[in-house]
């Protein structure tokens, strides 16, 4: 198993931030135990945007299969070529019948072309480019890529580059977890606007908090 990204920030002060700063929180985090992140291990933003486009409206293991499919016909690729070509200069050669045959719908088929081509024109920023963007203008640039919305980019932002304070409003697991451990608005899901207002004690450190929100719905 390779071992997962160094994190960009002091996790155990980020829990005891949020610890000091919440005593809700804290009760998640004393059941919840150590923050313990699944990081992803892609190797650029080409890699872990194909990801979440093979992902979309999947659920884990026919996401997973079909996305080895798709990796399996992009390394054919290099090997026809009689080299090891990078999943994005495969994917210029891969051929529209054979992705589909992978599994790809028409639209995600479109969507990783889009992506090869905002790649190429330097929409996609490298990895070096990226590390020099805050969140938002990572989101600016990466949600011009077709089928690419905020939440991927904040779920990228969270498990691909390790960016601490992103809070993603707009995930439901996180509108649950808010409304059951806060229970407010009383009788009405949360609005983006009360969780931002309620994070703001979290920060500089949501993505922390994220996590036991996540982790709080499994340790009810």
């Amino acid at each position: 198993m390779p071992t997962p990204p160094a994190p960009l920030f002091d996790p155990v002060a980020a829990v005891a931030h949020l610890r000091a700063s919440d005593a809700r929180l804290a009760a998640v985090i004393d059941r919840a135990g150590p923050y313990a992140p699944n990081r992803t291990r892609a190797k650029s933003l080409f890699e872990a945007l194909l990801r979440a486009i093979v992902y979309q409206q999947l659920h884990g293991k026919a996401a997973e299969t079909i996305l080895g499919r798709v990796e399996a016909v992009l390394k054919a690729q290099g090997k026809a070529q009689g080299k090891k070509l990078t999943p994005h200069a495969a994917t210029a050669l891969a051929t529209d019948e054979a992705l589909r045959g992978a599994g790809l719908s028409r639209n995600k088929l479109l969507a990783l072309r889009d992506l090869h081509a905002k790649c190429l024109d330097g929409t996609v920023p490298t990895p070096r480019e990226a590390a020099a963007l805050d969140d938002e203008a990572l989101i600016a640039r990466l949600t011009q890529v077709r089928g690419i919305g905020p939440w991927t980019v904040q779920m990228l932002l969270i498990s691909h580059l390790g960016r601490p304070d992103v809070m993603p409003t707009g995930d439901f697991a996180i509108r649950l977890a808010f409304k059951k451990l806060y229970g407010k608005p009383k009788g009405k899901d949360p609005t983006p606007e009360q969780i931002v207002r309620h994070a703001r004690r979290w920060q500089p450190y949501r993505s922390v908090a994220s996590w036991y929100l996540w982790r709080s719905l499994d340790t009810e």
